[in-house]
């Protein structure tokens, strides 16, 4: 007896041991927390070497966000769901830090919004060969580790192990901060560009903002805006429709724009048709999602929100209520529900400027010459163009309008010099100027309408200035290559003469700093719509309007 008890005694040896062999949740989870933060915090790292240098505060405050990100991990790692949580932060984790140490792009609630209303075609010119090897080594091999190995805790005592090393480290993580509170208070109120910077929590947090908001607006009630709206004596008293396309620009920047005086003449068409040039303008924001709801919407910047964007009317309403026709026509990512009341439709595919796999903003003009051929009221035509719309801008023109050589061919900027990527971005603002250029030559040219155009471009870009590409910075850390915009107005003679205005007052007013917040006053008052929506101290033309 005794010695069989002595045998089953040794038998489970090898098999209590094994079992004790085997990591914890607290290990994997610690294993995960650092990984993420030495894998994926490239710039959040040389960001805090630059604020405290090699010395003690950064241990201290390294130390505080090692807690804090631990906390985060174990978050993730409780409940059934563990494995494919950790796996998914881990994945989260690479992309984010991929963009983020490559590009310089900020994942805050604006860029989440932007990934969730791309395009197919617009999103998977990110998605390079770089991107993707990086994905791979850095977050669905050590996703798959998670996934496949056994650990030893389990059932209750494994969560309230878990839970109570999550409360452990948010304290020590607050206690570290609390231990020089003065010096790492004042530097996240003020260096914001450091959170920021932070995988994942950075990218986590803007991805909740975005769903609370989503929440929020998903049932909002539009507010009626502007139902005095009524033509003036001069729209009113026209002899013909009069016509005037909005041209929404994307990601065209005022810096290498031409009429502007940037050193390359990307704008000879335009110079040449004698255009009135706005020189300083100013955008709401340096993504399309915010940017171009705000430039149609009657709140200033600093008023505008998303959620009370969409709980009041815009431009294109105002425009409606009073009588005139609006068509609003894309070439992008949508509308982002600004012609929600109006009509609107995707541009239809043309051969000619489609061959190449996406279609070039030359798709626009053949839907101009229909609208000239059959116009027979009031009309304003919004076209929102691709534009200068990276990282793929060798795509935004045809070939053979390659001006600036050698021009970057790739969406992967680590395979182009700065120079090539900069003379590829200059060839798309050529060639948008082309296509202006093309439209005001067809509308000159007919005498079935009166018409106008408008162009502004909704954001900037960066081009590797400071180690920044694309767009889409937090307004706070923006540079101004994303905040500086071009506008231009060109007005046929029979619009001038018909709406009373004086051309040389209008470039007097157009070298005035603007923004914006011009925008939706002053296509009122190009118009000559009478409302009490429209403010005449934002208005740019009505005060060149012979009285």
């Amino acid at each position: 007896m005794f010695q069989f008890q002595l045998r089953a005694a040794t038998a489970r040896v090898p098999v209590d041991f094994a079992a004790r062999a085997l990591p914890s949740v607290f290990q994997v989870n610690l294993v995960v927390a650092g990984f993420l933060l030495v894998a994926d915090n490239a710039t959040f790292w040389r960001r805090c070497l630059d604020i405290f240098g090699a010395g003690p505060q950064l241990v201290v405050f390294g130390a505080a966000i090692w807690a804090l990100t631990f906390f985060i991990v174990a978050l993730f790692g409780i409940g059934p769901l563990r494995r494919p949580m950790l796996a998914a932060l881990l994945i989260l984790g690479a992309a984010t830090g991929w963009f983020q140490d490559r590009l310089g792009v900020t994942i805050d609630r604006d860029m989440i919004e932007n990934v969730v209303t791309t395009t197919v075609a617009e999103g998977r010119h990110l998605v390079t060969p770089g991107f993707l090897l990086h994905l791979v080594a850095f977050g669905l091999l050590p996703a798959l580790v998670v996934l496949r190995l056994p650990v030893r805790d389990k059932g209750w005592g494994r969560f309230m192990r878990s839970t109570l090393a999550a409360c452990l480290a948010l304290a020590l993580g607050a206690g570290l901060i609390l231990s020089d509170f003065k010096t790492f208070s004042a530097v996240l109120r003020e260096r914001k560009d450091l959170v920021a910077a932070w995988q994942p929590a950075m990218p986590i947090g803007s991805a909740i903002r975005y769903a609370k908001l989503a929440l929020r607006t998903r049932d909002v009630a539009v507010a009626p805006l502007g139902l005095d709206a009524r033509k003036g004596p001069l729209l009113a008293a026209a002899e013909k429709p009069v016509l005037t396309v909005l041209v929404v620009g994307e990601t065209a920047r005022a810096q290498n724009w031409g009429l502007n005086g940037y050193a390359r003449d990307t704008t000879p068409e335009l110079r040449r048709r004698g255009v009135v040039n706005f020189p300083a303008v100013e955008s709401c924001g340096t993504a399309t999602a915010v940017s171009m709801p705000c430039m149609f919407s009657v709140l200033s910047r600093s008023g505008y929100s998303q959620e009370k964007g969409l709980a009041t009317e815009n431009l294109l309403d105002v425009l409606a209520h009073a009588g005139v026709a609006v068509e609003w026509w894309d070439n992008n990512t949508g509308d982002k529900d600004i012609a929600a009341r109006v009509a609107s439709a995707r541009l239809p595919e043309v051969r000619e400027a489609c061959a190449e796999g996406e279609c070039t903003d030359a798709a626009f003009l053949p839907l101009l010459d229909r609208t000239l051929a059959t116009i027979d009221r009031d009309t304003v035509l919004v076209l929102h163009q691709i534009g200068s719309h990276g990282p793929a801008y060798h795509l935004r023109y045809p070939r053979a309008f390659e001006r600036f050589s050698p021009a970057c061919h790739s969406a992967e900027f680590s395979r182009c010099t700065d120079e090539e990527i900069r003379n590829a971005y200059d060839n798309t603002i050529a060639f948008t100027d082309h296509v202006l250029a093309a439209m005001i030559d067809r509308m000159a040219a007919q005498d079935r309408a009166i018409p106008a155009l408008v162009y502004v471009s909704d954001h900037g870009e960066s081009l590797g200035e400071n180690g920044l590409y694309l767009h889409g910075a937090p307004r706070f850390m923006a540079p101004e290559t994303q905040t500086r915009v071009p506008m231009v107005l060109w007005l046929s003679e029979p619009f001038r003469a018909a709406m009373a205005l004086d051309q040389g007052c209008l470039r007097d007013r157009a070298a005035e700093p603007a923004s914006h917040d011009n925008m939706f006053h002053s296509v009122l008052g190009l118009m000559d719509i009478r409302t009490t929506a429209r403010d005449a101290a934002l208005d740019r033309v009505s005060t060149c309007r012979a009285s």
